[in-house]
């Protein structure tokens, strides 16, 4: 569906799978912080990610055969790719990052993702609007605020540079997916990307050192686990693809600045995170730069509906935290 497109289905259905989108990769923050109080947190991410990309690859098999695995090499190489990019660097140092940081500046800081976008588009000679470059200064000034001092919350520093390298590593996964070869099918792709993702934080754990220890493992942790399993990367994913085919991508695309939001009330509702005023308002800041961004880029998109893009890409990316 184009990007000024009509929505022709039900308001009510709409908005019912915009709500799970804004409330479940909200949480995932939250699902994160949780699952690593017993869990490696890189070993946390195999088991999530190669768990979510064995059941959607077999639910794939079972409805459509082996066709839905058909492509080339340098098509599964590119979905492998992306999902080391975005789960193994992306998603692992968040995990990594929330050890020493609370989910709800974690969360605010990978908002800033869209702004990195716009550096790499930049790197590559394209050039945005005045008010997407208005934008990234805005919102990276949200993120100069929360860095200095970790948002004024006792917050490890290695934490703070740990979830920008995470930031970082998620928008190069992003700008590189619309720009090499990928499978034309976004389940499959997304399968793909599960699976290479988990392999990968499995090698980076064992690396460092990080072993699972069952029995030391919580019943709160594995059911954090399986609710990341299970809703975050499952029922948030088909929400998200459901609504690309059927509602107005800028109605879709606000989810890039409602998730902080929901992340921060969940953290301080579930876990007691404190949140100061330096984190309200460089989040805040954050989110107004991000908005202009994506705004400015969704009015572009709609002058010239003949030419197709993928950017910005965290709008839609099929994958989250």
């Amino acid at each position: 569906m184009s990007a000024n497109a009509t929505d022709s289905r039900s308001p009510l259905l709409v908005w019912g799978a915009l709500a799970i989108v804004y409330v479940v990769w909200g949480s995932t923050y939250l699902g994160i912080r949780i699952s690593i109080e017993t869990l490696p947190p890189m070993l946390q991410g195999t088991l999530r990610f190669v768990t979510a990309g064995l059941l959607l690859g077999g639910f794939l098999l079972v409805r459509r055969g082996r066709a839905a695995f058909r492509m080339s090499w340098r098509q599964a190489g590119g979905a492998a790719l992306v999902g080391l990019l975005l789960l193994t660097g992306g998603n692992g140092m968040v995990a990594v990052a929330e050890q020493h940081i609370s989910s709800g500046l974690a969360a605010l800081l990978v908002a800033a993702v869209p702004l990195w976008l716009v550096v790499l588009r930049l790197a590559f000679r394209d050039r945005p609007e005045v008010l997407t470059l208005a934008g990234v200064l805005v919102g990276f000034c949200g993120v100069a605020a929360l860095s200095l001092n970790g948002g004024g919350e006792a917050a490890d520093t290695s934490g703070i540079v740990v979830i920008l390298l995470a930031s970082l590593s998620w928008s190069v996964g992003s700008f590189l997916s619309g720009r090499i070869p990928m499978p034309g099918d976004a389940w499959t792709a997304s399968t793909i990307e599960m699976l290479a993702g988990g392999i990968g934080l499995a090698v980076a754990g064992l690396s460092l050192g990080e072993r699972l220890d069952l029995a030391a493992v919580s019943g709160r942790s594995w059911l954090a686990l399986t609710y990341l399993v299970l809703v975050g990367s499952l029922v948030g994913f088909t929400a998200y693809t459901w609504l690309l085919g059927n509602a107005p991508i800028s109605l879709v695309s606000t989810y890039a600045y409602v998730n902080p939001i929901v992340a921060v009330v969940l953290g301080v509702l579930v876990v007691d995170e404190h949140v100061t005023t330096q984190i309200l308002i460089g989040g805040l800041v954050i989110l107004v730069g991000v908005a202009l961004v994506v705004s400015t880029e969704r009015r572009g998109r709609s002058r010239a509906p003949a030419v197709t893009t993928t950017e910005p890409a965290p709008v839609t990316s099929p994958t989250s935290p």
